[in-house]
Formats: structure tokens, sequence, C-alpha cells
């Protein structure tokens, strides 16, 4: 049965991965990717960043951060809030909207696969020891760090944890993109707004 591929596939007890390896979408609010990362202070403290990106548009919807571990909580927190920056305060996204993550056990929990499904997101994760599935936010990650977490102070976890917003929004705002004709993410944003010729 094994030569002949009839056996079923090894059960795991991982959900099933929905993901297929092709990261970047043809237009915004189709698929969302995740990661985290950390920054180690020069006095020896920690800085844990979990963000969310649109795989399209490479903006950095949300992110959150702190100098304890990266919980559940802090993941579903972080969904809500992506949601509501693009979509205002509502109840359930008005389309389903792939939620790319690794397989961390925050993003696989339970209780956050419940949540993102009852919102309206599909939960979907990259394969294990296979970081090039999440590319983009791998790829913000390197950026992230090299053009602005190595430049800066790293003094302590306060001082950092205050330069933050200031760097994403700099990221958002002003750092150009290849992949985005060397425009930034918002400034390509803009520019699909005024092509569609959206008012808003």
């Amino acid at each position: 049965m094994k030569g002949n591929q009839l056996l079923l596939p090894k059960h795991t007890g991982r959900p099933v991965r929905t993901h297929d390896e092709t990261v970047i979408t043809m237009t915004s609010n189709i698929r969302w990717c995740f990661n985290a990362f950390e920054i180690g202070c020069w006095k020896g403290e920690r800085v844990r960043v979990a963000f969310s990106m649109d795989c399209h548009d490479r903006e950095i919807i949300s992110f959150i951060a702190t100098t304890a571990g990266i919980s559940g909580e802090m993941v579903r927190d972080l969904m809500a809030e992506s949601i509501e920056a693009r979509f205002g305060p509502v109840d359930r996204l008005p389309h389903r909207i792939e939620w790319l993550s690794d397989n961390g056990s925050a993003y696989t929990a339970h209780d956050t696969r419940s949540f993102a499904l009852s919102m309206g997101l599909l939960p979907c994760t990259a394969p294990v020891q296979s970081p090039g599935s999440n590319g983009i936010a791998e790829g913000f990650v390197n950026t992230f760090k090299w053009d602005y977490v190595h430049i800066h102070r790293l003094e302590n976890a306060e001082q950092v944890l205050e330069q933050l917003p200031k760097r994403f929004g700099d990221y958002n705002e002003v750092h150009p993109q290849q992949g985005l004709k060397m425009r930034s993410p918002r400034e390509y944003r803009k520019s699909l707004t005024a092509a569609s010729g959206c008012p808003v």
C-alpha cells in the first residue's frame, strides 16, 4: 500500500496546513502574514515584537511588543487590532482573509484558531523549518533590524519600547520597497486608491 501511495497521511495532532507556499497576493486584504522577532538590549533585556503585514502592499498593519513571551491572548489582540485598522470596528470581516504564521503554540492554540475563524480569518501555517514560506515577513524582520534596530540606541527595554511606534511608522510611510516600485507601503496604498477612483 505504501508503494502505491494508498496510506493516509500520518496524524501529527497539528492542524492541516492550507498554505500553498505562494505568499504574495495580487490585491490587498487577501492574505496577512504574521511573525515575531526579538531585540536584544545593551543591558541584557529582551523585547519581543509581533506584527501583522499585508502580503500585497507590505504595510505593517499592527504590532505588539513586550518584555515577556508572546502569548495566545496577545496574538488574538493583534488579530483584532489588525482587523480594526483595515476595516474599522466590525464584528466580522467582510470577506475571508488568510492569516499566515509559523507553527508556534501561540498561533496554533485552539482559542486563537477559534477566534480567528469567528472573525473571518483563515489560519494558515508555514511548513516546519521552511522560513521561506513566510518570506515577506522574514524579509521585513531582516530589513527592520538592519535599517532601524541596529542603528539606534538600545540601552534598555523601556527605550526600545518607546522607539518602536516611530520606527514602524517610518517604515510604513517612508521606506521604499523594490516590490512596490520604490514606494513606501502607504504611498503604494494611496496610489492604488487614486487609481481606483475611490474617494476614501
